[in-house]
């Protein structure tokens, strides 16, 4: 099958992209693939959202809403759905492009559903690549997990901007100052808002809950709580809003490029250990360091062909 190049891929066309995403798992070592992640890597445009939260709180509808909004304002995206995985296939189980109503001819919105697999942390072994392929092209790159329990944080080494979703009436709020997931949101929603007086006291738990772990009131940026029902589009342009706040606030400070290189070498050492356990990651840890400007995916193709060099036929 035919490579194809970062100005193939700029087109915007969702052809081009399930032409990348389908290379990058086929060959993710050949040079016309390192290519073209390096230089995706190297010319981001898109903020990158992470949507997480516990199982049935409602992560896809509120995508569907979101997408929606988005593209009323004419703005570009780019889903990446982590779904469960079949035990007997190893594909996605649920299939998240069933649930989202988008039109297909509309070039401006690509969905890729993603089987989780054995991982653990929420995500796919694919999301960071497709993630990188779609910040440079589209103007909102969208992350919905497969749902978290009380490891599964990963979503915040790939997002800029991480929205935890509570369900009204759960009891989460409280189970999750126990696990530590409060200590990754930038932005909180509680779904459903329809509910009336459970919504409201959901909040106020959350609020507590925040300002228990020392996320609120002590940082530069303040969480919002925010309220807001999907099938009803209650709340759901003030989202839009505090996200956009969120990432204007990570530009105007200098967070933005500190942030994401910082994701780029928790990835790269995460890729090692995963491709050469934990002695292969302890002969280069010394040698992860990357600056800025240097693409994660050439310095782990660096690594490889340095132990392909010592230990190989």
């Amino acid at each position: 099958m035919k490579t194809i190049d970062f100005d193939q891929l700029k087109s915007g066309k969702k052809a081009a992209m399930a032409r990348a995403l389908a290379q990058v798992e086929r060959e993710p070592d050949s040079r016309a693939t390192l290519d073209l992640l390096n230089q995706a890597y190297r010319e981001p445009q898109a903020q990158v959202i992470g949507i997480t939260g516990p199982p049935g709180v409602g992560k896809s509808t509120l995508t569907n809403a979101l997408i929606a909004q988005w593209r009323a304002l004419g703005r570009t995206v780019g889903v990446i759905a982590v779904d469960p995985s079949s035990r007997r296939t190893g594909g996605a189980l649920l299939g998240d492009r069933t649930r989202f109503t988008t039109n297909p001819d509309d070039q401006g919105i690509y969905v890729r559903s993603m089987a989780a697999r054995d991982r653990l942390g929420g995500l796919a072994g694919l999301t960071v690549s497709g993630m990188v392929l779609m910040r440079a092209v589209y103007d909102v790159v969208l992350i919905e997990t497969v749902g978290v329990g009380q490891s599964e944080t990963d979503i915040v080494g790939v997002a800029d901007t991480v929205l935890f979703c509570v369900q009204p009436g759960s009891g989460d709020s409280l189970q999750f100052i126990k696990a530590g997931i409060v200590e990754i949101p930038h932005i909180v929603a509680i779904t459903k808002a329809d509910m009336g007086a459970p919504a409201r006291r959901a909040m106020a738990d959350m609020k507590g809950a925040l300002n228990l772990a020392g996320r609120m009131g002590n940082e530069p940026w303040d969480i919002p709580v925010l309220l807001l029902s999907s099938m009803r589009q209650q709340g759901v342009d003030d989202l839009v809003a505090a996200f956009d706040t969120h990432f204007e606030f990570l530009k105007a400070n200098d967070f933005l490029n500190g942030a994401r290189h910082t994701q780029a070498r928790q990835w790269l050492e995460e890729a090692v250990r995963e491709k050469f356990g934990r002695v292969g990651l302890g002969h280069v840890e010394g040698n992860l360091n990357i600056s800025p400007a240097d693409s994660p995916f050439e310095r782990l193709y660096e690594i490889s062909q340095a132990f392909q060099g010592r230990w190989g036929n």
